[in-house]
């Protein structure tokens, strides 16, 4: 790859050949910001360090122009004149990185390595332009998986076979449910959704399919389930594989027949409805332990659609971060926010054990917590996960103006609920008894923070 070296000091010129030359670079050098800007017009850079400092076009000026011409090409700015003002004034002018000119070696090769993964996440982001391309109904991605996943969405909502969805915990399973049933012939009808492992198996059954009034204490009228509710229309049972055994037989004999009765009902009802399900576990693997019935999981399991983690289509989390930003300045007073190049390189190497909801919901406290118009490290509270940490711990940053402490309160308290639903895969009623809260008090914590 080939970089450009701008500094007036010969001995730097040098020192930065040398270095970035025996890690296998092309380095070409310039002795100013004209003579940079003069090479840039007769060579493709993949990335440019410049001095701060300099006779007559600046190091800002230069990435001023640079980005004007080249606005793939990432910049880092060296300068021995280190204050937090230029630092910002760099970084809102779209430079990658601001190093001091007493770096280590090593530390500018990582910076230098860092830009240039960068450079290429964001070449595959916009390779394709055309925004028809970017989305399927509120699905954003332009990766080959995600692709594949439209095309599949396209294809099975014009069939009536049950689907299957399967995938972590935030990725989307519902987004695909619901993008299923809006291009299906039963758009316009009821989608109900159903969530399995929300609500407590004591309550499910009648939620599940009603009840006849007197068949038990506080039935003081007829109710009809969710699936009557549903009748025409679309069925997402989410979390299906919290189902317990009793539950599944009963489910079992909806997805064959479409027939059910009432709690303390005598008559059957049938409904016309298409079903989806779906589920962040193995189900093939509860099937052969014995916890799920295998006749429901291949009644279920007629079209499977898998949707990939984030871990899997980082070239996707450049759109991701834009829709966000744009989603969350909706309303705001304030010009909209950027993201610095160094704080999503940040993002694009993070694992996203949280996936999607993960991302939305860093961007949102990020877009909360900064206070300029730019996005930088500094503002992103993420889990130390890339370097393999398993505390419960929540990372505190300080910005110029202090922390507001009830702010950061509700952030532990969401970091500790959203750790909780992770490890019990989504069952809020498993979660409420691990955080040793009452069920009505977990839904109210959740509902109070504007958890998904």
């Amino acid at each position: 790859m080939k970089i450009l070296v701008v500094d007036d000091d010969q001995g730097m010129r040098e020192f930065l050949d040398i270095v970035l030359s025996r890690e296998g670079f092309q380095v070409i050098t310039a002795a100013d910001g004209k003579e940079a800007f003069s090479l840039c017009r007769k060579n493709d850079f993949d990335l440019a360090i410049t001095d701060l400092k300099m006779p007559k076009i600046d190091g800002i000026a230069l990435l001023k122009k640079i980005k004007e011409t080249s606005p793939q090409t990432p910049v880092i700015v060296i300068t021995g004149y280190a204050s937090g003002e230029t630092a910002i004034s760099a970084m809102q002018e779209g430079a990658y990185d601001y190093l001091e000119k007493n770096f280590d070696v090593d530390e500018l090769v990582t910076t230098v390595r860092d830009a240039l993964k960068s450079r290429d996440a964001k070449a595959v982001a916009v390779t394709e332009p055309a925004k028809d391309d970017e989305s399927f109904d509120d699905m954003i991605g332009t990766s080959r998986q995600m692709r594949k996943i439209f095309e599949r969405i396209r294809k099975v909502s014009q069939s009536t076979a049950n689907v299957l969805i399967l995938g972590e915990s935030g990725t989307g399973k519902e987004l695909v449910s619901q993008a299923i049933h809006n291009h299906s012939p039963r758009r316009g009808n009821p989608f109900v959704v159903i969530n399995c492992g929300g609500i407590p198996e004591t309550l499910l059954e009648s939620e599940f399919f009603g009840y006849m009034k007197g068949s038990f204490s506080g039935a003081y009228m007829n109710k009809p389930g969710l699936f009557e509710t549903a009748h025409t229309g679309t069925v997402f049972l989410d979390e299906v594989g919290e189902l317990s055994p009793f539950l599944q037989v009963k489910l079992l004999r909806v997805v064959q027949n479409r027939k059910f009765r009432r709690i303390g009902g005598t008559e059957d009802i049938t409904v016309d409805v298409r079903i989806i399900a779906a589920t962040n576990q193995d189900l093939e693997k509860k099937v052969h332990e014995g916890e799920f019935r295998e006749d429901l999981y291949y009644r279920l399991n007629v079209v499977p659609v898998r949707l990939p983690s984030l871990r899997e289509r980082r070239e996707d989390i450049p759109l991701l971060v834009d829709h966000f930003i744009e989603k969350y300045s909706t309303g705001r007073d304030k010009a909209r926010k950027k993201i610095s190049s160094y704080a999503l390189s940040l993002l694009m190497e993070y694992p996203f054990p949280g996936n999607i909801r993960e991302l939305e919901n860093i961007i949102e406290r990020s877009m909360a917590l900064e206070t300029g118009n730019i996005i930088l490290p500094e503002s992103l509270i993420i889990r130390d996960e890339a370097k393999g940490s398993d505390d419960n711990s929540v990372t505190v940053r300080f910005n110029e103006n202090g922390m507001d402490i009830n702010e950061t309160l509700k952030d532990v308290e969401r970091f500790i609920i959203t750790r909780a639903l992770e490890k019990t895969n989504g069952s809020k009623a498993k979660a409420a008894d691990l955080l040793q809260v009452s069920f009505d008090s977990l839904r109210y914590r959740i509902e109070k923070l504007n958890l998904p």
